[in-house]
């Protein structure tokens, strides 16, 4: 994050029998875990599509097919003591390639930095208040319009 900046992300929801596919972090200030799905920066001159398309091949080496719009969520947040502002563009999408659906851990590598990936039962994550960002994005999953969303 850079101080003072608002950064633009694309990201990419994956769901399969009721879980979803999200990057496990770490915030060390608040000592929590938290998740999100999958995806990133939106580089000048990028369309988010293409962001979230790029980003998902370069750290998963995965395609996606069936790329459906969810909406835009703005996320102003405190991670590590420091204060991030971020206007994430969601998608939702299927694997081309379904093995990724049978994998409980898909490691992943951001840029050198290892990341891990992890199925998760969404109404689990709901019910138990366990942090899943950008915030809003269960409300945003609910009045999805995107086929097979729900």
């Amino acid at each position: 994050m850079k101080p003072g900046k608002i950064r633009p992300l694309a990201l990419c929801v994956f769901l399969h029998e009721g879980k979803i596919l999200v990057t496990e972090y770490f915030d060390r200030a608040k000592q929590q875990v938290f998740y999100r799905p999958p995806g990133g920066g939106i580089k000048f001159g990028e369309y988010s599509r293409e962001a979230a398309t790029r980003e998902i091949r370069e750290e998963m080496g995965a395609e996606m097919v069936d790329v459906c719009y969810l909406g835009t969520i703005e996320n102003v947040f405190i991670h590590n003591g420091e204060q991030g502002h971020e206007i994430v563009l969601l998608y939702r999408a299927s694997f081309a390639d379904p093995t990724f659906y049978d994998q409980a851990i898909i490691e992943a590598d951001e840029e050198g930095e290892k990341l891990k990936m992890v199925w998760k039962p969404l109404a689990e994550l709901h019910s138990e208040g366990v942090p899943l960002y950008p915030t809003g994005l269960f409300e945003l999953l609910s009045q999805s319009e995107c086929e097979g969303i729900r």
